[in-house]
């Protein structure tokens, strides 16, 4: 008579997981309608990640391989975009790179290694146009937060704020032209608008880092912490060469800010948006030192203006505004115009003369180096990002500098900027402003790997 081992496939003895096995998910998101209450009474519909806004945090280490399921209980196809990663297209959440959608009331597993390091973020990625309930706009996001190998605390407290916009209606807000853009009545930092919801809650003595991402669809926040300051000590989750003390971030959409504060300052104080109107619909939060009852307090900073290349290092000869084809390093220009479409409309956008799909592809070879030249010639900044990769800012507007890695930047109005990438992750990479309507609206191209 056989051993009842013999009875037991030889994969499943020795410990090895049959190829057509499942693997059990690390983490599980449900994309469904909710409904958020961001003040009493004020009740905002929209979709979110395991009934909440934000969606889950999700944490692991760095190099660990993660398999996430995600389970569509929404009538319209959707897709999760990994904001940071450097994983593959097929997983990274753009159907334009080939991710497959997530299917109305169907599910998907993404598996792929979690890196590089620091405060990532994951979001809706689709189409919305003029429908300000899909996409970015809804509260289909939340914070993935990737553990570095070698991570000395240096904080006694961690707090995570996405900040975001709700309500959003097309207007033309006064403009000459009567372009249309979004503006929002209600604002929120989580799941609560100023004033409501419990407070952030502090020792004094205390070192906390708040990591923050502006989840907003559209819209570029400034942040100050009343009677505190900042020190910025990562930016888009990558850690900066020259930690700066600063009294305003200012954060374009998808942006992340990682910043140290030292509690030296008792009382209970308002952390929020310097522009009065939107904090006062909602775009801030309360910190109160313990022992602490007085009311909340708002001082408004001295304006100063942000600035990326402070928290670099010294420049070199590369990074002047002058710089050409050296060192194996080739510049590709990129211009972004705007383009009217009519009175009470929205603008169309275009990346070297034309408007996704049909903008030239970026053609690069595996593990060179390019310098990309982003020149808006435009009235507008643009949050410009690029899947899959980082890249490390060489020239601001005029600044060179070194060491800041970045995967999004905003471009000033008129100003042109150049960053370097490693073609270090072959596969189709999306590169596109990260302003909703302007994405929508042509601002995309793809990077091509040629063989």
């Amino acid at each position: 008579m056989l051993g009842a081992s013999a009875c037991i496939p030889a994969a499943k003895r020795l410990g090895i997981k049959a190829q057509s096995e499942p693997q059990k998910p690390d983490a599980t998101l449900r994309i469904s309608p909710i409904k958020l209450e961001i003040a009493p009474g004020k009740i905002v519909e929209t979709i979110g990640y395991n009934g909440s806004v934000p969606g889950p945090l999700l944490r692991f280490r760095e190099g660990q391989n993660v398999s996430i399921q995600v389970e569509n209980q929404t009538s319209n196809p959707e897709l999760v975009h990994w904001h940071g990663l450097s994983i593959p297209s097929q997983v990274d959440g753009s159907m334009e790179e080939g991710t497959p959608m997530v299917p109305a009331h169907g599910s998907r597993q993404h598996s792929f290694t979690a890196r590089p390091s620091g405060t990532r973020w994951y979001h809706a990625h689709g189409m919305a146009g003029r429908d300000l309930k899909r996409s970015t706009y809804t509260g289909q996001f939340g914070f993935f937060y990737i553990e570095p190998k070698n991570n000395p605390a240096q904080y006694d407290v961690e707090v995570f704020l996405a900040l975001h916009g709700w309500n959003g209606y097309l207007s033309t807000g006064g403009d000459d032209d009567g372009t249309l853009d979004v503006v929002y009545k209600n604002f929120s930092i989580n799941s609560h608008s100023l004033g409501h919801g419990d407070p952030i809650r502090v020792r004094e003595g205390q070192r906390v880092i708040f990591r923050i991402v502006n989840a907003s669809a559209t819209y570029q926040h400034s942040i100050s912490f009343s009677g505190h300051k900042f020190t910025v000590v990562a930016l888009d989750g990558n850690p900066v060469p020259t930690p700066r003390e600063v009294e305003i971030l200012e954060l374009g959409p998808a942006e992340r800010v990682d910043v140290i504060v030292t509690m030296n300052s008792p009382g209970v104080w308002i952390l929020g948006e310097v522009d009065e109107y939107v904090r006062h619909a909602g775009l801030g939060v309360v910190i109160e030192y313990a022992n602490q009852t007085s009311e909340p307090k708002w001082v408004a900073p001295a304006r100063a203006e942000w600035d990326y290349t402070i928290f670099g290092n010294a420049a070199d000869q590369r990074a002047s505004s002058n710089a050409k084809e050296v060192e194996d390093v080739q510049v590709i220009p990129l211009v972004f115009k705007k383009k009217f479409a009519g009175n009470r409309w929205v603008d169309y956008w275009t990346v070297n003369g034309k408007s996704f799909p049909k903008t030239d592809p970026i053609i690069v070879q595996a593990n060179k180096r390019y310098r990309l030249k982003f020149d808006n010639q435009s009235d507008e900044a643009h949050p410009i990002h690029l899947h899959r990769h980082s890249f490390e800012l060489k020239n601001f507007a005029g600044t060179p500098t070194n060491g800041v890695m970045k995967d999004v930047v905003v471009i000033p109005a008129n100003r042109i900027v150049e960053a370097e990438f490693v073609a270090d992750n072959p596969g189709p990479t999306l590169f596109h402003c990260h302003q909703q309507l302007h994405m929508d609206y042509g601002f995309m191209t793809l990077i091509q790997y040629k063989d």
